[in-house]
């Protein structure tokens, strides 16, 4: 009975994770309608465990404390900051796997395999059952208020990914630009004046320039997408003014189009026509994606210019304190377990496997030192 066990015990193991990502997940969901929808599936993940303990007993199996999971750092970490889309996507990808892996394959022992098909089973639909439920109409509810619940629903679609984590990543990305170049510059200037004197002036140069201009970047490109949203929202004040029923008809059909019949979407256009405002920011939804932009511009130009300035500066390190062909051997070596680490963080918000995304980035930096390099060592031998 060892198999059996095992695959109970990697089915137990496997709804703890779950359950605790999706609490997380509903804990950071600022809708409450969202939040609802991810507590049910946490439940659901809760109602399987229960049965696997309820089986594991029956087999005179004792069941471990729930401490005894271990709930990775990294994704404890993916857990509070990735964006919740992507987060989705990956648990239900792990859980398609796990259908396959741990549910799929019959055992010896038939009770047990008429459990782990249920759960299969279920696996593979509650997240849609808890999807349909927020659409059907509950005992004494209206039709009215159940098809507003739909509306609510396509509204919400559109924020389903925001986070407020955004800051954070634009400070690995910033880390990550100033690394690359300025390792690049450091690496180019060694090979063509033998790591000089020059090379801690060129340094510092190219991390004062680059911390400053993806400062200044990150401002403008905020500011601009502000000043973008407040264009759109105006113009769309005035059609709404100037041709309201046009407006009616142009959202009634978004609504068509995602799967309302014309008389439903019809009905929830005059309702939302009733409020000016409302019928303005939902016509700015489903054109636009959004209302409002996210993030400050001055806490993007912050991060990206402190995250730049830092990543800038690893490079440079060595150049205060050794000379020559020693202080580009540690400015190497120092840069490129930077480049791995950035290329780990990133993947908190890219979801990526953190030591192949931190692989890829420490080869990145590998080629575009190299290549600077012998470029160096070219100039110089030209001069």
């Amino acid at each position: 009975m060892s198999d059996v066990t095992d695959r109970l015990l990697q089915a137990w193991r496997g709804e703890i994770e779950a359950r605790y990502v999706y609490e997380i997940l509903a804990r950071r969901e600022p809708d409450p309608r969202r939040a609802d929808v991810l507590r049910r599936i946490a439940d659901a993940e809760a109602t399987h465990r229960k049965l696997l303990e309820n089986r594991l007993t029956a087999l005179g199996v004792p069941i471990p404390d729930e401490s005894s999971v271990r709930i990775s750092p990294w994704l404890r970490l993916q857990a509070q900051l990735a964006p919740i889309e992507r987060l989705l996507q990956a648990r239900e990808a792990a859980e398609s796997d796990e259908v396959l892996g741990v549910y799929g394959r019959p055992t010896d022992d038939s009770e047990t395999d008429q459990l782990l098909h249920r759960i299969q089973r279920d696996e593979k639909s509650h997240a849609r059952a808890v999807d349909e439920m927020i659409l059907t109409t509950t005992a004494g509810e209206s039709a009215e208020a159940a098809t507003d619940n739909r509306l609510q629903r396509l509204l919400s679609r559109e924020t389903w990914h925001r986070t407020s984590h955004g800051w954070i990543s634009d400070a690995i990305y910033g880390a990550n630009d100033g690394l690359a170049a300025v390792f690049g510059i450091v690496a180019g200037v060694s090979g063509a004046t033998d790591a000089s004197s020059f090379v801690l002036t060129a340094g510092l140069a190219g991390a004062v320039a680059s911390a400053l201009s993806m400062g200044v970047g990150a401002w403008l490109a905020a500011r601009s997408t502000t000043e973008m949203a407040a264009a759109n929202l105006a113009q769309e004040q005035r059609e709404l003014v100037e041709h309201p029923e046009e407006e009616k008809e142009e959202l009634s059909l978004f609504y068509q189009l995602k799967g309302l019949s014309s008389e439903e979407a019809d009905s929830l256009v005059e309702k939302l026509a009733r409020d000016p405002e409302v019928m303005l920011r939902t016509l700015a939804i489903e054109e636009f994606g959004s209302v409002d932009p996210e993030g400050n511009p001055w806490t993007s130009a912050l991060a990206g210019m402190v995250s730049t300035g830092i990543g800038a500066m690893i490079p440079v390190l060595p150049f205060f304190f050794v000379h020559g062909i020693t202080a580009v051997i540690w400015a190497a070596a120092i840069s490129l377990v930077a480049h791995f680490a950035v290329g780990a963080a990133k993947s908190l918000f890219t979801l990526r496997t953190w030591w192949a995304a931190g692989l890829e980035m420490t080869a990145a930096g590998a080629i575009v030192g190299g290549a600077t390099y012998a470029l160096g060592l070219a100039f110089g031998a030209i001069g």
